[in-house]
């Protein structure tokens, strides 16, 4: 017969396989630390743009806004291209399904704030409110990252505060808001993905 330790074991099993179903667990952790590269080389094209144009002069056209556009568009479609390919390569050895009720949760969570902070922020651009685009930018991430934190890895949440904070500095000091761009979406990311790999991904054994 049973007993009631066998019984509690058997419900906690059970409730930890119902919260696995509903969270998205197999995010990759390599694709974080290249996110965080691509973020590093994109400030500093940004910089160069807007500073110091003896440095990738060869990005300078006559409208900067349009030219950091671009390249905003390129280090964006980089970041989503390389998380979809890692992501999906990682849940296929998992054995598991990269389309189900996590991640549906977890995208809808994550591009609600997401689509509606770009948005937004392009508003800006062309009302030409240029000091708000890099605190915009990490705010709106950061309250991205929370809201999808509870339908992944909680680690996900606290990078999403952080942006949160950089975002808030960045408001109060536009002086330094690359170099918080830089930290936030490159550093942090980095950070976050050395994190995730070694914890969760990474095997001695290979």
């Amino acid at each position: 017969m049973k007993t009631t330790e066998n019984y509690l074991s058997e419900i906690s099993e059970i409730r930890k396989m119902m919260q696995e179903s509903s969270r998205f667990l197999t995010l990759s952790g390599l694709s974080g630390i290249l996110v965080g590269i691509y973020a590093l080389a994109g400030a500093v094209m940004a910089d160069s743009l807007l500073f110091t144009s003896h440095i990738f002069s060869w990005l300078k056209g006559n409208n900067v806004v349009a030219d950091l556009s671009v390249l905003a568009g390129i280090i964006l479609s980089l970041s989503i291209i390389t998380i979809v390919i890692l992501t999906s390569i990682r849940v296929k050895k998992a054995g598991k399904k990269f389309w189900n009720i996590g991640s549906r949760q977890m995208l809808l969570n994550l591009s609600v704030p997401l689509l509606s902070g770009g948005l937004l922020i392009i508003v800006f651009v062309f009302k030409e409110f240029y000091e708000i685009v890099i605190p915009g930018t990490l705010v709106f991430y950061g309250l991205s990252l929370v809201n999808a934190a509870k339908f992944t890895r909680n680690e996900i949440f606290y990078l999403g505060l952080f942006q949160l904070i950089l975002g808030i500095v960045a408001a109060i000091l536009p002086s330094i808001g690359i170099l918080l761009w830089a930290l936030g979406f490159g550093l942090l990311h980095i950070i976050y993905g050395v994190l995730m790999y070694f914890r969760y991904e990474y095997s001695p054994k290979g």
